[in-house]
């Protein structure tokens, strides 16, 4: 009996890393500069079946990819810039690829219109809101100007800020963002109060319990940012649905090995 249950649970794990999810951490990001145009176009041509991208507002109501509230760390320039006190004609003229090669040299921070532009079928854009409310109005004009609103997921660590994305965007999945354990099975259950699609959670505190806790609440589980396949093994095999990835190619081929 041992032998068949040991056996059960490796062909169960087995069948969950094949349907995993496959989220591009601000793109194929290991590879080319996070959260621009190269990047997104890279991970899809890579197989990745998300990509992930943070966005800022601009000072002219723009939405923009970047991480980061100013342009210090990833962008070129003498001035360091801060997204919501900068027009984004500004932020356009400075270089935010030559940092990680010059073969990117003259990439820009992108506006979240461009990413969504290049949204292969059947894939999906996840975006990360990393400001406040103030850019859900923006986000909702660029998103309802494309055909690919179907393909877009939101995500937020603010709970107040993922609950007005999901009443702005009542069709599209939203995961409330934490790395947190203390009040986490309360939030889980106010997620499933306010139909949240799911949580998105931060590798080291995802376990059976935690899991098993979300689907009884009608909740799936995601997790950031895995780039060890023991690590990305554990959790699907408990039932992780999306592996946030800096890696998406090298991760999944690691996973079938």
């Amino acid at each position: 009996m041992k032998i068949i249950y040991t056996l059960t649970l490796l062909l169960l794990g087995m069948n969950l890393f094949a349907q995993n999810t496959f989220i591009a951490h601000r793109g194929a990001s290991y590879l080319a500069p996070e959260n621009t145009v190269a990047s997104a176009k890279l991970a899809w041509k890579l197989g990745a079946d998300a990509v992930e991208v943070d966005v800022h507002l601009s000072k002219d109501n723009r939405v923009m990819v970047i991480h980061d509230k100013d342009t210090k760390r990833t962008c070129s320039g003498k001035k360091n810039l801060e997204i919501a006190k900068t027009p984004s004609i500004l932020l356009r003229d400075l270089d935010a690829g030559i940092w990680k090669g010059e073969e990117f040299k003259g990439e820009k921070i992108p506006y979240i219109s461009e990413i969504i532009e290049i949204i292969p079928p059947g894939k999906s854009l996840v975006i990360e809101i990393k400001c406040g409310k103030e850019a859900i109005p923006a986000l909702l004009r660029s998103i309802e100007k494309s055909d690919k609103k179907e393909q877009i997921i939101f995500i937020c660590f603010d709970w107040k800020i993922i609950l007005a994305a999901h009443k702005a965007f009542p069709e599209n999945k939203c995961y409330w963002l934490s790395s947190l354990k203390p009040g986490l099975k309360k939030k889980i259950s106010q997620a499933h109060k306010e139909g949240l699609t799911g949580i998105n959670l931060k590798h080291s505190i995802v376990n059976e319990e935690i899991v098993a806790f979300a689907k009884e609440n009608e909740l799936e589980v995601l997790s950031w940012t895995v780039d060890d396949a023991t690590e990305a093994k554990r959790i699907a095999a408990i039932g992780v649905s999306g592996i946030t990835t800096n890696r998406p190619q090298w991760l999944k081929e690691e996973m079938t090995k």
